[in-house]
């Protein structure tokens, strides 16, 4: 950006006299900074030492753009430290992004760190809990053997005592055999007797069931016709019912552009009432204030009557 001679002299003069200014101010900070002394005063001398190198920084930005204006007539350098400090900005602003993913990744870390040690301690709790199970499956198997002996020895005092009983029971099944045979003949009787009686029956069902299915077959054909003259009758009310829908449909269509044209000539009768409520009321403060044509007309009645005053005074 350049400019003019003028211009730029004036500037000049004035970043001249700032940048004494800013000279005055850093040897005051300097001064200001010998004479803290002591522990309490760190933190102002720190304060004071960061002011001091602002001052500085700011002395060189302001000799350059001194020499800028003396020279090239122009402010490049001012340019080029709101470039740098936008750049500054960015840079900053990138380290702090960065820093917080970092952060972000930290505490991610910690928590899989943690969840690390939980398993590490579910996993000793699980090495505890198989090693009691060990323990208590051995003192079982202890248990079992125990008890296997002793039911052996139970078998053996029941194989006994069921050898005893099974020689007994020898001798009532010899008896029952007789009976049963005395009984099975009774039973072939019987059975021969019941054969035939079911034979008879059986030719008797397969007779009922003939019929039955003869009339079975009737019905299921007059109710397939039947069947048949509802679905015939169900597909023409389809019909009926679909072309009453599409009817219905055209009909709502027609409703609701006529509902709309309605709404819309509304619109169009409320704002020509307003319209024409503007002009009357616009047409009254016309009047009333004897604006534009209405003023004219009251001039020519004003100049009727002086003119008619002086005829009747002559």
């Amino acid at each position: 950006m350049s400019l003019s001679r003028i211009q730029s002299l004036r500037l000049a003069a004035v970043v001249e006299d700032c940048a004494d200014q800013l000279e005055i101010l850093g040897h005051t900070l300097t001064v200001q900074i010998r004479k803290e002394r002591g522990d309490s005063a760190d933190q102002e001398k720190a304060r004071l030492t960061k002011l001091r190198r602002d001052c500085q920084s700011i002395t060189q930005q302001v000799s350059l753009l001194h020499v800028d204006l003396e020279e090239k007539q122009c402010i490049t350098s001012l340019l080029q430290l709101g470039e740098e400090e936008e750049q500054k900005k960015r840079d900053d602003e990138m380290r702090r992004e960065a820093k917080k993913e970092l952060e972000q990744r930290n505490q991610a870390l910690r928590m899989q760190h943690e969840e690390t040690q939980e398993k590490k301690e579910k996993l000793k709790d699980l090495s505890q809990q198989a090693r009691d199970l060990q323990h208590k499956m051995e003192d079982l198997s202890a248990k079992m053997a125990h008890r296997k002996k002793l039911e052996e020895k139970n078998l053996e005092l029941q194989l006994q005592q069921r050898q005893r009983e099974g020689s007994q029971a020898e001798k009532l099944l010899e008896h029952e055999q007789e009976l049963l045979q005395r009984q099975i003949k009774e039973e072939t009787r019987v059975h021969e007797e019941s054969e035939t009686f079911l034979q008879r029956r059986n030719e008797e069902v397969q007779q009922q069931q003939e019929q039955w299915q003869q009339c079975t077959k009737q019905r299921l054909q007059e109710k397939e016709q039947r069947l048949n003259t509802e679905s015939c009758k169900r597909t023409v009310n389809l019909d009926r019912l679909m072309e009453m829908k599409r009817m219905y449909r055209e009909m709502e269509q027609v409703v609701m552009e006529d509902r709309e044209e309605q709404e819309k000539l509304c619109q169009e009768q409320a704002k020509a009432r307003a319209v024409t409520k503007v002009q009357a009321w616009w047409r009254g403060c016309m009047v009333r204030r004897c604006l534009g044509s209405f003023k004219k007309e009251e001039d020519k009645k004003g100049k009727k009557k002086k003119k008619e005053g002086k005829k009747k005074k002559n």
